[in-house]
């Protein structure tokens, strides 16, 4: 086994760099989109390949906005739950149709796929461009479908800090509490990309601060593949997953 991903225990897809919103606290920046976005089936194929090697306690997908293409996420997740992985999460803004009728259908593919919780992202910065309405109606869905939903808010500084973005955040969280969807601690904001543009004046430049997002490259914990196929220097498309694991230093 490669020494450097022996405590490989997560695996993560950006399914796609599209989105629905135009957030200003976005690490991505503009999200410049072609149309990209991850083959269901090949990804399918690389989850089954690396649960026969390691032992995956959790699997995320999100994006941009990974519900573009929801057959794709629920490929993914069918193979996570086949796997066993325990852990299978999505993370969503809840915005990517206003057809009832398709935000339903979405619904009910995520739970035969076997989501087992959704990380709805709503806050000051989504709702900037994101209508409430469908969002509303997608985590009403999603809870008649069986799947644990929270509320995953993005704050500012800190969840403490009382700035105008944090305010409004919570009070899209006291609407969401009063339709009895509760909230996870969220994410702080890492001044990278869209956010160290537009927010730059409540980040301290003198401060060093650690990326959350990204991993140890000597202690590789989770394999995070890109759109594109890509993940630790190699290609899906190109490579089997576990030649590119072995090949990775």
């Amino acid at each position: 086994m490669n020494i450097y991903t022996r405590n490989l225990e997560r695996i993560e897809f950006v399914v796609t760099m599209g989105c629905t919103g135009k957030c200003r606290h976005c690490s991505e920046g503009s999200h410049v989109f072609g149309g990209e976005h991850i083959d269901g089936e090949t990804a399918a194929r690389a989850v089954a390949e690396v649960c026969k090697h390691y032992d995956i306690k959790s699997l995320m997908t999100f994006g941009g906005e990974p519900l573009l293409y929801p057959e794709a996420v629920c490929c993914i997740h069918r193979a996570a739950a086949l796997a066993g992985i325990p852990r299978r999460e999505l993370i969503t803004n809840g915005f990517f149709s206003r057809d009832k009728k398709r935000i339903r259908e979405a619904a009910e593919m995520l739970s035969d796929s076997g989501v087992n919780r959704i990380m709805l992202s709503v806050d000051a910065f989504h709702q900037e461009t994101i209508p409430l309405e469908p969002v509303e109606y997608f985590a009403e869905c999603i809870r008649e479908s069986g799947i644990p939903i929270e509320v995953h808010p993005a704050w500012l500084v800190s969840a403490e800090n009382d700035n105008p973005y944090n305010l409004r955040t919570k009070e899209l969280l006291e609407r969401f509490e009063r339709m009895g969807f509760g909230a996870d601690e969220g994410n702080v904001i890492f001044p990278q990309g869209n956010a160290k543009k537009f927010l730059a004046e409540y980040f301290d430049d003198a401060e060093e601060l650690k990326n959350p997002y990204e991993d140890d490259p000597h202690d590789i914990r989770a394999l995070c593949f890109e759109p594109d196929g890509g993940v630790l220097g190699g290609n899906i498309y190109k490579d089997d997953i576990m030649d590119i694991i072995e090949a990775y230093r």
